[in-house]
């Protein structure tokens, strides 16, 4: 019994921590909210109001028409899409030739391959945009996406994963005469649909708020992204703090959105993984 009381007392404690922790890191997200809802003269006001006295919800409205908002929106789910997309199939097609085929040299490549991600991105930038800028790729979608599709996280992820699936399901496949990519297709990538899934929110929200590449690469105002494009209520005198947090909540929401569409499938990913493990 009393084994019992103090696990619910350890219980207890942690779940109150965890709420603390929740609170602080949900403070800067309620700030930005309270700040977009502001005038100008309420945003510089000491002691900060957290609620403002009379909401400006014509800030979201506004941002729409200082700047081309929505083809920086548009441009960040275009490349956050496509390079999420092209990531899972090359990202799924490796990690299959990895876990299941038998070639010389598979495990040494693999090995090498894993290695890459101890190179820091920095490194390899400047080759990239060399490359995009032999290829005349700049100010365009492809330099966006194509440098991107192509990470050894999602190869490591998904292989491990694709080791956890028994062979049997596979052997039967081949003895009726499927093909690998039949195989592939069929059986490993639908059992696979948590690590999958898990790795498409990963990717698609980091790409969402990737914004050290479209700085590089970009230059034309029709081309950028969210990221880059909240630098434009940003002035030489000023800026427009109001204005540069409603755009910064509306930036939030489709990574929310992909997180919560996706909830269910990442936290069956990973406990399906420890249970494998």
């Amino acid at each position: 019994m009393k084994r019992h009381t103090k696990e619910k007392l350890i219980n207890w404690i942690l779940f109150c921590a965890m709420i603390v922790v929740a609170f602080f890191m949900l403070v800067p997200f309620f700030w930005m909210f309270s700040t977009s809802l502001k005038t100008v003269g309420e945003v510089f006001e000491y002691p900060p109001r957290w609620i403002p006295s009379t909401p400006q919800w014509e800030n979201y409205r506004k941002v729409w028409t200082v700047v081309p908002f929505g083809r920086y929106m548009l441009n960040s789910l275009i490349v956050s899409t496509f390079i999420t997309f092209l990531h899972l199939i090359v990202a799924s097609l490796s990690a299959y030739a990895f876990a299941r085929l038998n070639f010389p040299g598979r495990d040494r490549l693999f090995l090498l391959y894993i290695a890459t991600l101890m190179i820091p991105g920095q490194v390899t930038m400047i080759p990239n945009f060399i490359l995009v800028k032999i290829f005349g790729w700049t100010d365009t979608y492809i330099g966006l996406i194509l440098p991107n599709v192509f990470t050894a996280f999602g190869v490591f992820l998904l292989r491990q994963f694709f080791m956890t699936i028994p062979k049997d399901y596979e052997d039967a496949a081949r003895i009726d005469g499927a093909s690998r990519f039949y195989v592939y297709s069929r059986i490993i990538i639908p059992l696979s649909i948590p690590a999958v899934s898990t790795l498409a929110i990963f990717t698609f929200v980091f790409q969402w708020n990737n914004l050290l590449w479209p700085l590089v690469v970009v230059s034309k105002d029709y081309m950028k992204t969210i990221t880059i494009g909240l630098a434009s209520f940003q002035g030489m005198y000023g800026t427009s703090w109001n204005l540069l947090m409603a755009a910064a909540v509306m930036g939030v929401v489709p990574s929310v959105i992909a997180f919560i569409v996706g909830q269910k499938y990442l936290i069956k990913g990973i406990t399906l993984t420890g249970l494998k493990g």
